[in-house]
C-alpha cells in the first residue's frame, strides 16, 4: 500500500451538476477523518466555479460522525457569484443524512494593501528530524492493531513535529505545536490542488494541541474528542509538495470544548494560512 496517493483520494467522480462522490480512507481512527471531508468538499466547490477564480477561506460544521468505509457525497450550492467574489455551499452526505457542511468564498486574484505582522518561529529545519511515520513504525507493537493495520494511509502525508512528544506517555505541556509537513509525493503547478491537500492535513495533530497542558494524548482511552467547526483563510500561493511548517496553540479549554488555531508559513517565513478550530474534548473516565 506504499503507492496510496492522496490526489487520488481528493480527486471526485461528478454524478451531475453540482454533485460529486468521493471514496473513502479508513486511517484507523473512531469515526470518518475530518480532514478528508473538507479536502473533498474544497475540490467539489472548486469544480463549480469560474476558471481564475481562487478559494480564499472556508467555514464548515460537522454535523454527524462519517463511516469511513463509504463513500461520501458532496452537494454544492451556488450561493452567489459577484464580479470579484463568489461563494459556494457545500453539503456531504452519507446513508441520505448531511454529516458535514462547507461555505467557500472565492476572489479573482488582485493586489490590494499587504503587510504581514506573524512571524515563523525559529526552529530546527525538517531535514533534521525524524519522520512521525518512522516512529510510529518504531512503537507497531504499542499501536492499536486497528492503527497498524491503516498506517500505509498517513503516509501521503511526510510529518515531522519539531517538539519530542510521546503520545504512548504525555507529559504536562505548553498547548503548543510545530509541525514540518508537506505531501510524500509531487503535485501538479494548479493551485487548486495545493489547496485542497493543505486542506486534508490542516486536521492532523490539531485539535490533540488542547490535550497537552492536561497531561493527555490522543490515546487516552478516557477522553473523547471529536471537531466541532473548522475555519481556513488561504492568504497567498504555496506549494504543499514542499515543506511548510504547521504552528498551532489552544488559548481555552472548558466545558468539554477545547479551541485551536494555527498559522502555516513556507520555508522563507511567509504567512501562506491561517486556521481555526473547536472541538469537542470530554474526559469519559478516569
Amino acid at each position: 500500500m506504499n503507492d496510496i496517493k492522496l490526489t487520488e483520494l481528493l480527486t471526485l467522480e461528478k454524478l451531475e451538476e453540482g454533485l460529486y462522490r468521493g471514496l473513502s480512507w479508513d486511517l484507523g481512527f473512531r469515526a470518518l477523518f475530518g480532514g478528508q471531508v473538507m479536502g473533498q468538499a474544497l475540490a467539489a466547490a472548486q469544480q463549480t466555479v469560474e476558471a481564475g477564480r481562487v478559494a480564499h477561506s472556508y467555514h464548515c460544521y460537522f454535523l454527524l460522525p462519517g463511516d469511513a468505509h463509504n463513500p461520501v457525497v458532496y452537494d454544492v450550492e451556488n450561493m452567489r457569484d459577484g464580479r470579484s467574489f463568489c461563494t459556494r455551499r457545500v453539503k456531504a452526505i452519507q446513508g441520505g443524512k448531511t454529516i458535514f457542511f462547507m461555505t467557500v468564498s472565492f476572489q479573482f486574484p488582485e493586489q490590494g494593501l499587504s503587510h504581514q505582522h506573524g512571524e515563523m518561529p525559529n526552529v530546527p529545519q525538517p531535514d533534521s528530524l525524524q519522520s512521525d511515520m518512522r516512529y510510529y513504525e518504531n512503537v507497531l507493537d504499542k499501536l492499536p492493531a486497528s492503527m497498524v493495520e491503516k498506517l500505509a494511509y498517513h503516509k501521503p502525508i511526510d510529518m515531522r513535529t519539531v517538539q519530542a512528544i510521546n503520545p504512548m506517555a504525555p507529559q504536562v505541556m505548553e498547548p503548543m505545536r510545530y509541525v514540518w509537513m508537506k505531501t510524500s509525493s509531487a503535485l501538479s503547478d494548479d493551485l487548486n490542488q495545493h489547496q485542497t491537500t493543505l486542506a486534508y492535513a490542516s486536521d492532523y495533530y490539531f485539535l490533540v494541541t488542547a490535550l497537552q497542558p492536561h497531561g493527555m494524548s490522543i490515546m487516552n482511552r478516557g477522553v473523547r474528542m471529536a471537531t466541532i467547526d473548522h475555519a481556513m483563510w488561504f492568504h497567498r500561493p504555496f506549494r504543499f509538495d514542499d515543506w511548510l511548517l504547521y504552528c498551532m496553540e489552544s488559548p481555552f479549554s472548558g466545558n468539554a470544548r477545547g479551541l485551536v488555531r494555527g498559522q502555516i508559513f513556507n520555508r522563507e517565513g511567509q504567512l501562506v494560512a491561517s486556521t481555526m478550530q473547536e472541538g469537542l474534548m470530554r474526559k469519559v473516565g478516569d
